[in-house]
């Protein structure tokens, strides 16, 4: 099967030896997104919901680029520094998903990049 890069202008370039997103035949795995906004070279920081806004928007701009949405997810997977700030992570998210949200789990973490507070990776399936 053969597999190819995907890479969006738009979200952060990786910040390790790995790729944005790998496409392998009609399915997408795409790396665990943090708040940092690509124009501006800044972490979003302040609040859990703005973070998770533009972690949902990283992943966003990789499913474009790839010629998705989030209605072509199946699979979410969500690293948080504190479990106290689920349903603030929950809201914003759900907000991404308005029917058929995929599977999912939620962990708590000791410790993300560059000491972030939530990161977020996808699997997405093109129909």
């Amino acid at each position: 099967m053969a597999t190819n890069l995907i890479e969006s202008k738009s979200a952060p370039a990786p910040i390790g030896p790995y790729s944005q997103a790998v496409m392998a035949g009609n399915t997408l795995y795409v790396s665990g997104q943090i708040p940092l906004d690509q124009a501006t070279g800044n972490l979003v920081q302040g609040d859990i919901q703005s973070e998770t806004h533009q972690v949902m928007k990283n992943l966003q701009y990789i499913l474009e680029e790839a010629g998705m949405d989030f209605s072509h997810v199946v699979k979410c997977s969500i690293f948080v520094k504190d479990l106290g700030n689920f349903g603030a992570i929950n809201e914003t998210y759900g907000s991404y998903f308005t029917s058929n949200p995929p599977a999912r789990e939620t962990v708590e973490v000791s410790r993300l990049p560059k000491d972030v507070n939530v990161e977020i990776s996808c699997i997405a399936v093109k129909w």
